[in-house]
């Protein structure tokens, strides 16, 4: 069995950078997030453990500090919490804000704002809710149920596939070709980078594994993309989730995993696919293996099943190994760039501004 991983997975740089505020804040005060900080429970019962609360809204807030998630609020949230006296700090993605700019400058400018997004969403309510007026879709449904306007902005959702986003721009515009219709891409770039790296490696597979969170958006549109190529795609939270008889029979299975999705998450996951592709041959036939006992591998005999030798160092199928190897992208750090030695450690500060550097309003 052979084993893919996709060259873009994991945490983003927004969301790494909010946990670390999360957890610099909570050692020095008292801190209360309103909301999920990110869409991950293994995230969120660590920030638990370190003392952090969480509230849905300011008024139920049980300390002087609140916190803003990494999906960002609307200035009416913010002055609601900063009218009840409370300190309020900002954990929002900065690629977030971006999308914030382009929908101010679109109703500046005096264009109808369309967004292009889950309506429920928090980071759909933190673009729309200080407006006075917009319209919310995600369907051809939805665009057929538009009014016509002289003039349209459109922004979207910044973990919306880009595909779907531009497929409903082009409906827009077809829809009502007198209008003028704005679009400015606020998908952004490791949404991406995830998501065309989920088509390469779902094209090669036949099975896929996806890591992340029950709730997060952009772990469900990495295993609705992976479908769209691949027969068999599994949502797993954690290890505890794999079921060892998925890959029965299979010849190359591929790995990846949302914006949330802690590195030893993946790691343990990952690990448990390595035994499975060492041990296929026979394990699965007799239902002996459990990928809950992959955690019982040493370090260096993980090393040994990654690199294609049996824990004993006996050289396995050499397919099993070879299609792991991750030369660092244009961009990555590779792992002794960024001083972490784990055989995996990829680190994309090309991530933070890349694509949005210069974002001008373009019809």
């Amino acid at each position: 069995m052979k084993l893919l991983r996709a060259s873009h997975l994991g945490m983003c740089f927004g969301v790494r950078d909010a946990i670390a505020l999360a957890q610099t804040e909570a050692a020095r005060q008292p801190l209360t997030i309103l909301g999920e900080l990110v869409h991950n429970e293994t995230v969120l019962a660590d920030l638990r453990a370190r003392g952090i609360r969480f509230a849905s809204q300011p008024a139920t807030a049980e300390t002087d500090t609140v916190m803003v998630t990494a999906h960002g609020a609307s200035e009416a949230a913010k002055i609601r919490a900063r009218a009840r006296g409370l300190h309020v700090l900002e954990a929002t993605c900065p690629l977030v804000h971006v999308a914030h700019r382009a929908v101010q400058t679109l109703v500046r400018e005096g264009f109808h704002l369309v967004i292009i997004g889950k309506r429920d969403h928090v980071e759909v309510r933190g673009l729309t809710e200080d407006l006075a007026e917009c319209d919310i879709l995600l369907t051809e449904a939805d665009v057929a149920a538009l009014r016509e306007r002289p003039r349209f902005g459109i922004a979207a959702q910044t973990t919306q596939p880009i595909e779907r986003v531009r497929q409903l721009v082009a409906l827009i515009r077809a829809r009502f070709p007198q209008s003028e219709v704005r679009f400015v891409d606020t998908v952004c770039q490791p949404t991406k980078q995830r998501q065309s790296a989920a088509e390469e490696l779902a094209r090669q597979c036949d099975v896929v594994v996806v890591i992340g969170g029950a709730h997060s958006n952009n772990t469900r549109e990495l295993v609705a993309t992976c479908l769209r190529f691949c027969p068999c795609v599994h949502h797993v939270q954690g290890l505890a989730d794999l079921r060892a008889e998925w890959f029965a029979g299979a010849e190359t299975v591929g790995l990846t995993a949302g914006t949330s999705t802690p590195d030893a998450t993946i790691d343990a996951v990952e690990q448990a696919l390595w035994r499975i592709a060492a041990f296929a041959d026979g394990a699965l036939e007799c239902g002996e293996f459990s990928p809950l006992s992959a955690g019982d591998l040493s370090p260096s005999e993980f090393r040994s099943v990654r690199d294609g030798h049996g824990p004993n160092g006996s050289r396995q199928r050499r397919d099993a190994s070879e299609s792991l190897r991750h030369e660092p992208l244009d961009g990555d750090q590779s792992p002794a760039e960024s001083g972490d030695e784990s055989p995996h450690s990829i680190a994309r500060p090309d991530e933070r501004f890349a694509g949005h550097a210069a974002a001008p309003l373009a019809a």
